[in-house]
C-alpha cells in the first residue's frame, strides 16, 4: 500500500504540561492529552484533557479523586504488598482500580491554529457526581445546527462510560448525563443527520468475549442511542491487533464518510488509520487502512508519560487539507497536516 504523507508541525509540541497552571493549589499538571477540536468565534479551539495529581513523594503514590465536598487525596506506600503499580496510568490496590491522575477539560484557542492560549471568561469543565468521580477525559466535539455536542469518557469506580454535555456559546452547558453506560468510550457523533437520524461511533471495552471494536449507534434526538452495530474489529498481525477506537466525527467526502481512528498492537503502540463508510448507510464499511497513516516517530511521540502513542480526538478540514490535532506519548498536544485525497487513495477497498 502507498504510504500517506504526514507533515508534522515544526512547532510541535504545541502545548506542554509546563504551559498550563494546575486547577487547584497542591496539584501539578502531569500531562495534556487528546484534544477535541472545533471552530468558534473565528478561532480554532482545543478542549484539552488536563490530567493532574499531587506532587509525588519518593516512597508514596498519591492521587486525587472527586467527592461531593471536593477533592480527596489518597496516599499509598510504594512498598505496600497490596499495591500493583506497573502501569503509570492505573494502579490496583486491595482489589480496586484507581487512576493515577484526575482529568478535567480546559479550553484553548488560536487565531492561526498553532499558537494556543487559554482565554478568559470560559469555564473549566470538571467531573461531577459519582459517575464522574475519577474525572472526565478525551472529549470529542460535534456541531449539529447551532448546538455543540460534547461526548467524553466519564470515569468512576462503577466503570468507564460516555457522558454528554451540550452548549451553544461555550459558557453555559447542559449536562445530558451518561448516554452510554460502562464499559464504553471513544464516542464521536456525526456532524449531520442521515435520513433523519443522528449517528455516533463508540467503543465497548473491557470485555471477556469479543474485543475492543468500533460500533455504530443511531438516535432520534442525539441523546438516546440504540440500533447498535459492530463496524470493525481488531486484526491479528496488524498494527491495530489489540484495540481500535474512533477519533473525531467522520468527515463527509464524495467517496463516503472518512473516519480517522486509532489502533494499538499487543505492545501498546498506538497509531492512526482510516475507515470509509457509505454516505447513505454508515453501517457499510467501504474501505480501511491496511497500514497506519501515522505511527509514533518523533521524539515527543516515542517518550513521555506513556510512550509510543499518537491519539486523536479532533481535526480541522480546509478543502483537501486535514489538520489533525493529537496527543503524543500521553503528555503533550501536537498537530500534523494530511491530504484527504492522499488518505483516500491509500485505503484498501
Amino acid at each position: 500500500m502507498r504510504q500517506v504523507s504526514v507533515n508534522r508541525f515544526a512547532e510541535n509540541p504545541l502545548l506542554k504540561p509546563a504551559d498550563v497552571p494546575p486547577s487547584r493549589p497542591g496539584l501539578e499538571v502531569a500531562c495534556l492529552l487528546n484534544p477535541g477540536v472545533f471552530e468558534f468565534d473565528n478561532k480554532i479551539w482545543l478542549i484539552v484533557r488536563v490530567a493532574e495529581r499531587p506532587h509525588q513523594q519518593h516512597d508514596y503514590i498519591s492521587f486525587p479523586v472527586l467527592e461531593d465536598e471536593g477533592i480527596k487525596i489518597i496516599e499509598i506506600s510504594r512498598h505496600d504488598p497490596e499495591l500493583i503499580a506497573t502501569d503509570p496510568r492505573v494502579i490496583r490496590y486491595k482489589g480496586d482500580d484507581y487512576l493515577t491522575t484526575l482529568s478535567h477539560l480546559r479550553l484553548f484557542c488560536s487565531e492561526d491554529g498553532i499558537h494556543f492560549y487559554e482565554p478568559s471568561g470560559y469555564p473549566q469543565l470538571h467531573g461531577s457526581g459519582l459517575l464522574e468521580s475519577f474525572g472526565i477525559e478525551d472529549c470529542r466535539v460535534t456541531k449539529v445546527n447551532d448546538t455543540y455536542y460534547l461526548t467524553y469518557t466519564a470515569v468512576s469506580p462503577n466503570g468507564v462510560g460516555v457522558g454528554m454535555r451540550t452548549t451553544k456559546d461555550w459558557k453555559a452547558f447542559t449536562k445530558e448525563g451518561m448516554i452510554i453506560p460502562p464499559h464504553n468510550k471513544d464516542c464521536a457523533v456525526f456532524e449531520e443527520k442521515i435520513h433523519g437520524h443522528y449517528y455516533a461511533l463508540h467503543r465497548p471495552s473491557s470485555v471477556d468475549l469479543g474485543g475492543n471494536y468500533i460500533w455504530l449507534a443511531q438516535s432520534p434526538d442525539g441523546k438516546h442511542w440504540g440500533n447498535n452495530k459492530c463496524l470493525i474489529k481488531t486484526r491479528d498481525g496488524y498494527w491495530d491487533s489489540n484495540r481500535v477506537g474512533a477519533g473525531a466525527a467522520p468527515i463527509k467526502t464524495a467517496a463516503g464518510w472518512l473516519e480517522i481512528y486509532h489502533g494499538a498492537n499487543s505492545k501498546q503502540q498506538y497509531g492512526l488509520g482510516a475507515l470509509l463508510l457509505d454516505l447513505d448507510d454508515p453501517s457499510i464499511v467501504l474501505a480501511r487502512s491496511e497500514d497506519p497513516i501515522m505511527v509514533p516517530e518523533a521524539p515527543y511521540e516515542l517518550t513521555g508519560f506513556f510512550g509510543q502513542v499518537v491519539f486523536t480526538n479532533g481535526h480541522i478540514v480546509r478543502g483537501d487539507e486535514l489538520t489533525i490535532y493529537y496527543g503524543a506519548a500521553d503528555e503533550v498536544v501536537c498537530a500534523a497536516r494530511f491530504s484527504i485525497a492522499d488518505i483516500l487513495s491509500s485505503l484498501n477497498w
